[in-house]
């Protein structure tokens, strides 16, 4: 079923040509590797690091480029790309490592239907002891397959060394696990010295934080854009002279007032026939029992349609599919998408208070969604690399 829609829907990613996805394959593409397509145009070069900062919408960077003066410097020439769908870090940093859409990499939210145990599983920070991270997502990463022809290194902190995230989607890099943003560009600049060819990954979360806890309008959010600001600047100063050293995003962000986070779990019609609600709380994923019928699901698609239809774009599993809004679906990823998909167009929250924390309530900013300012990512490159260019390679398909 189609279901109407008050605005229309927004255009999916553009997978294999401008998302966050392609940043990988094409910088390994720009060092040489075979195998790989270079759909950003990239340089050619001798050493690629890549800074990767947790919620860094192009939106967000626009509105405070005051506040950071180097990365202002830059902005004329950025590109705009966008995140993987949903706009959350466990899809996005998944399509990173992997070069693929969610609905290959299999990561198609915060939290999602494992269909083998028939229960909810976290995609980031608190796996499932049933879900192997290995089976979730078989395909090789572009580190991986980078690694056997240059050196590949993650910077990042050390509890993500051995995490399930890192096992499932960022494998096969050496990893260096420094505590502070400065040990890090510490140990970023010295790898990057010795090794006259290398893939870097930097990973930096600080802003996502503050994003969440205080919001995006918050004085913590802009004290933290300013000390991410200044820590990227020295970086810039650090790296050899001939690396190209370029800045992404995960995802954007948007504040939500308390009165636009609701408890939907207080409405039983919203629930009926539904086994598990996941995603986050811009994107709601909808399991329904096995047993609901088609015009079941389809009436509860209307009931949501009528609370929040205004507010949302309400989908069916088939429509979301058909959109492309999680690239190519794989067979053994399609029942880990919800039956129903609720995508927050409004600075709204819609919360289950039967299945998350009190905290859940009282966190200010979110994403996950389609708006711009969720899905538009900033690719900024930092430096005017010096010295001799190589021919980028050519591959035979994208990683």
């Amino acid at each position: 079923m189609a279901l109407p829609h008050k605005e229309p829907l927004p255009a999916p990613p553009l997978y294999g040509a401008s998302t966050v996805a392609e940043v990988m394959p094409s910088a390994a593409a720009a060092l040489g590797v075979d195998g790989f397509h270079n759909a950003l145009a990239l340089p050619a070069s001798r050493r690629i690091a890549i800074v990767m900062v947790d919620g860094l919408g192009m939106s967000l960077l626009r509105k405070y480029a005051a506040h950071a003066p180097f990365l202002r410097e830059s902005l004329d020439s950025a590109r705009i790309l966008s995140s993987a769908f949903p706009s959350t870090t466990a899809a996005s940093l998944a399509s990173v490592g992997t070069g693929l859409a969610p609905g290959q990499h299999g990561m198609v939210g915060y939290d999602v239907l494992d269909p083998a145990q028939d229960r909810v599983v976290n995609m980031l920070g608190h796996w499932d002891a049933g879900v192997d991270p290995l089976t979730w997502q078989p395909h090789p990463t572009v580190f991986e397959r980078v690694s056997a022809h240059l050196p590949v290194v993650t910077v990042s902190q050390p509890r993500f060394e051995d995490s399930p995230m890192t096992r499932a989607a960022l494998r096969g890099a050496t990893f260096v696990g420094a505590g502070t943003i400065h040990a890090r560009i510490d140990a970023a600049a010295e790898h990057l010295a010795k090794t006259p060819m290398m893939l870097m990954y930097f990973y930096v979360n600080d802003l996502d934080k503050a994003g969440h806890r205080y919001g995006i309008d918050s004085p913590e959010w802009v004290r933290a854009l300013e000390d991410l600001d200044a820590a990227l600047k020295l970086l810039a100063r650090r790296v050899p002279p001939d690396t190209l050293l370029l800045l992404t995003a995960d995802h954007g962000m948007v504040d939500v007032p308390p009165s636009g986070r609701i408890d939907y779990s207080e409405r039983e019609d919203l629930l009926e026939g539904v086994a598990h609600t996941a995603g986050e709380p811009r994107m709601l994923h909808l399991y329904l029992d096995p047993g609901v019928p088609a015009e079941g699901r389809d009436a509860l698609a209307a009931r949501w349609h009528e609370a929040f239809g205004s507010r949302a774009w309400i989908l069916t599993r088939e429509e979301a599919v058909a959109q492309g809004y999680f690239g190519t679906v794989d067979d053994a990823v399609l029942p880990r998408i919800g039956d129903i998909l609720v995508l927050a167009r409004e600075p709204i929250a819609l919360i289950d208070g039967r299945r998350v924390q009190a905290g859940a309530f009282e966190m200010v900013g979110q994403h996950g969604s389609l708006t711009r300012a969720e899905r538009d990512i900033p690719l900024l490159t930092l430096n005017k690399p010096a010295g001799p260019r190589r021919r980028s390679g050519r591959g035979a398909g994208r990683g």
